[in-house]
C-alpha cells in the first residue's frame, strides 16, 4: 500500500492573483479618492502634494489584501464551513489591510 501525500499545495500561478490584486486595488482607490474630495480647504503646512501619498499606499494595501484573498483560494474551493470561514477571513484582512494602508497614507496630514 503506497501512502499518499495529502499535504501538497496546489500551484497557484501569478495570473490567479493578477484580478483579485486588481480589484482590491480598484477598491480602495474608489475609496481613498472618495475621502480625499471633502478635502476643501488643506492645511499649509501640508506638502504642496500631500495627496500623492495615500493615493499610492492605500491602493498598494488594496492589493496586499487581494493578494490574501487569492491566497486563499484552495480553502474557499473545499466548501462548507471551511470555505466561509475563508470568505470571512479574506474581508476581516482586506478590511484591517485597507484601514492600515489609510493610516499610513494619511499619517501627518488627515490623520493626525
Amino acid at each position: 500500500m503506497t501512502a499518499k501525500n495529502n499535504l501538497t499545495a496546489e500551484p497557484l500561478a501569478p495570473a490567479a492573483y493578477i484580478k483579485p490584486m486588481l480589484l482590491g486595488a480598484g477598491i480602495a482607490l474608489l475609496l481613498i479618492i472618495a475621502f480625499l474630495s471633502g478635502v476643501d480647504h488643506p492645511d499649509p503646512a501640508w506638502p504642496k502634494y500631500w495627496m500623492a501619498r495615500p493615493l499610492i499606499i492605500v491602493p498598494l494595501a488594496g492589493a496586499a489584501g487581494g493578494a490574501f484573498f487569492a491566497l486563499l483560494r484552495p480553502l474557499r474551493r473545499r466548501g462548507g464551513w471551511v470555505m466561509a470561514f475563508a470568505y470571512v477571513l479574506s474581508l476581516v484582512i482586506f478590511v484591517v489591510a485597507l484601514w492600515m494602508g489609510t493610516v499610513l497614507g494619511l499619517d501627518g496630514t488627515l490623520w493626525n
